[in-house]
């Protein structure tokens, strides 16, 4: 059985600073996020961008300057976002084609995107995430013109559907890269049950990881290993080691994950490991210099 692949969502687009005392803004507090996951076991970093203040960020400067402070301190598997509510398509993808990151995540369906409080009985964060096919049929042709491997994000088995049609016009091709997100209101509900359906839904020989939103990323990340596939934490999914107990860093998130791995009798993949299962380049990539500007250095 191959090892299991931990992946790291850093940063995310939502979470503060007031939530979380953790939560990474600048580019050096994204690639110190990001050693530290590494140094605790986890082969990819998934990467927002943020301004100082912690506002989302689309800039390619602002992407390459963490590229290249990422890359000068790991060689982990770099994946950089391109979800956002309001901006543009080609905004969202410009830092893909400049950039040429290993991975880049695509996001397969529209819908409502929401965080409810019981307590309060109010919603927060209440908008629809819109991915018509045309916009992800662009990213798609622009990941495969830079040669980016595309990690499509489903919140929902109709966004696992979603690829069928883009496998049948060859704009979607192997190896296939999924992650099932669960428990996001407005997507599928994150249980073990739910996650064998997501499972089966899935193309024969895909890679697959799941997400597990808040405490519910635990269980779920219990069941993928069992089911044998990899796993993604990290402070952009939840805050929390256990319940009442805030993490320190991503670093904390990603050590637990695998030490639940070694306690289900997995082995956790290292970076390089992590290139041959997935079946991308043996290096990693350097951070690209984008002429005139400086940056991409390291």
């Amino acid at each position: 059985m191959s090892k299991t692949v931990i992946t790291a969502a850093l940063t995310g687009v939502l979470a503060t600073r007031e939530q979380c005392p953790a939560i990474p803004y600048t580019p050096i507090e994204i690639a110190e996020e990001a050693e530290r996951a590494a140094d605790a076991g986890a082969a990819i970093v998934h990467i927002h961008a943020r301004t100082a203040e912690g506002a989302p960020d689309w800039s390619v400067e602002t992407f390459a300057e963490i590229f290249a402070e990422v890359r000068s301190r790991t060689d982990v598997i770099i994946n950089f976002s391109t979800g956002a509510v309001g901006i543009p398509p080609e905004e969202r993808v410009a830092h893909i084609r400049e950039l040429r990151p290993e991975m880049a995540a695509l996001n397969m369906g529209s819908m409502n995107y929401a965080i409810y409080s019981e307590k309060r009985k109010v919603f927060y964060h209440d908008h629809v995430f819109a991915n018509p096919f045309h916009d992800i049929q662009l990213f798609l042709e622009t990941m495969n013109s830079a040669g980016v491997r595309p990690e499509m994000e489903c919140f929902d088995t109709g966004h696992i559907a979603n690829t069928r049609p883009l496998i049948h016009m060859g704009v979607l091709e192997p190896p296939f890269q999924f992650s099932l997100i669960m428990g996001v209101l407005g997507g599928i509900p994150g249980t073990t049950r739910h996650l064998v359906d997501q499972v089966d839904s899935l193309p024969g020989g895909a890679h697959w990881q799941v997400i597990g939103i808040s405490l519910n990323q635990w269980p779920l990340v219990a069941a993928a290993i069992t089911m044998g596939g990899n796993v993604r934490v990290g402070l952009e999914d939840n805050f929390y080691i256990e319940e009442n107990r805030m993490a320190k860093s991503n670093g904390e998130l990603v050590e637990k994950a695998a030490r639940i791995c070694r306690d289900l009798g997995r082995e956790v993949a290292s970076a390089v490991e992590a290139r041959a299962q997935l079946g991308l380049e043996p290096e990693p990539r350097p951070a690209r210099v984008r002429e005139g500007r400086g940056e991409g250095r390291g």
